[in-house]
């Protein structure tokens, strides 16, 4: 008999590795999703940029092999004629560094250039010559991405897996987990607030933002939070040829996005876990991006916001990294989360990995053992330098 999985959480790395799951090793996993509708979920509400500019190999490998699988995903997850369209748009990333970040962007790009990425350091002339509609007041260089970065449909990609994963025999039951049982250092089943319980022989806590209170049930302190961030929706005249994703030294991003374009930054003061989405900053739009955008691209200074939106990061306070695989002192359970903010565009290859770590009980394609809970345990972070 097939060993029975239990994912809780349908969002992408939960509906991805069912996905993977079922279609690379045979096993119809049972996914559990509270919100079936998606309304607050991080996969929908991402702005789902996919980059190769990290500071550590592991990140920047998770993304190649992502971008692989993106470029072929209506292939890989047609369901007939039903082709999925994730509007991949590969028109890079641009790290803008001042004379104090450019020892950092240098010696990123190294390490970028050593795993095989496509990205040219450029000085501010080359810059100029290649944006002349941005300023470069107070810039000292620039890393730009010529292949292999850009930006997609989130939730396009999300409802792929999902409906493939279902075509395959993947169960998704919409289920609040209230409670996980276990004995003798194994998860036994999941209990759920109607009175359900799904037993299983392995499970993976794939929730996101809301995965450590299920972790803690199997004695295991995880350090994931939810951390609102605000995206804001630009209405401008500019025409702005070959833009790219934009991150300003200043932590303000931007890219087009339709007809118009989206903006960002980190937000103001202290971050407060599982702050409201519909709570959004205003005043950070106002008082930081506003004028960050403006003294950047000057065709800004005509923008006017026509809308904003927010989802929450689930954001690893240890060390801002993803954690994946098994989870210390629970043979039989998984974790795949806290990425804080590149979940999104490293979630095929982190589902292919988990569904071969469950199901073979070890990696055949990527070796993720640097994303280990162990390493908590352990207290030793993994550094990445190029966080947004």
């Amino acid at each position: 008999m097939s060993p029975r999985v239990l994912v809780i959480g349908g969002g992408v790395i939960g509906a991805a590795t069912a996905y993977f799951l079922a279609a690379r090793h045979g096993l119809r996993a049972t996914v559990l999703e509270r919100d079936p509708s998606y309304r607050r979920a991080s996969s929908a509400l991402s702005a789902s940029s996919i980059r190769q500019q990290f500071s550590s190999e592991i990140n920047i490998r998770l993304s190649q092999a992502s971008l692989e699988f993106f470029r072929r995903i209506g292939d890989e997850l047609a369901l007939d004629a039903d082709t999925p369209q994730i509007g991949l748009t590969e028109q890079g990333y641009l790290f803008l560094a001042s004379e104090a970040g450019v020892e950092a962007l240098r010696a990123n790009w190294a390490v970028q250039r050593a795993c095989g990425a496509s990205i040219s350091l450029l000085d501010p002339e080359a810059l100029a010559a290649r944006l002349p509609w941005l300023d470069l007041a107070g810039i000292a260089a620039g890393a730009l991405g010529e292949g292999g970065e850009g930006w997609f449909d989130g939730y396009a990609v999300l409802m792929a897996f999902r409906r493939k994963a279902i075509s395959l025999g993947a169960r998704f039951e919409n289920a609040d987990v209230d409670g996980i049982e276990s004995a003798g250092g194994r998860f036994k089943a999941a209990h759920c607030r109607d009175g359900r319980r799904f037993d299983a022989d392995a499970l993976l806590i794939a929730a996101g933002a809301w995965s450590a209170p299920l972790a803690a049930q199997l004695g295991f302190d995880l350090p994931v939070r939810a951390r609102k961030r605000d995206v804001f929706v630009l209405a401008a005249p500019a025409e702005l040829p070959h833009c790219p994703l934009v991150i300003d030294a200043s932590g303000v991003w931007f890219r087009p996005e339709g007809r118009g374009f989206i903006a960002g930054c980190p937000p103001r003061g202290e971050d407060i876990d599982d702050a409201p989405l519909e709570a959004i900053d205003h005043g950070l739009f106002d008082e930081v991006i506003w004028p960050a955008l403006a003294r950047r691209v000057p065709a800004f200074e005509a923008l006017r916001v026509t809308g904003a939106w927010a989802g929450y990061y689930e954001f690893n306070t240890f060390d801002r990294n993803g954690i994946v695989g098994r989870l210390p002192g629970c043979a039989n359970a998984f974790v795949g989360c806290g990425f804080s903010g590149h979940g999104m565009q490293q979630a095929p290859a982190v589902a292919r990995a988990l569904a071969e770590l469950i199901a073979l009980d070890r990696y055949r394609t990527l070796d993720l053992s640097p994303l280990s809970p162990q390493r908590l345990v352990e207290r030793r972070p993994l550094l990445e330098r190029n966080v947004i």
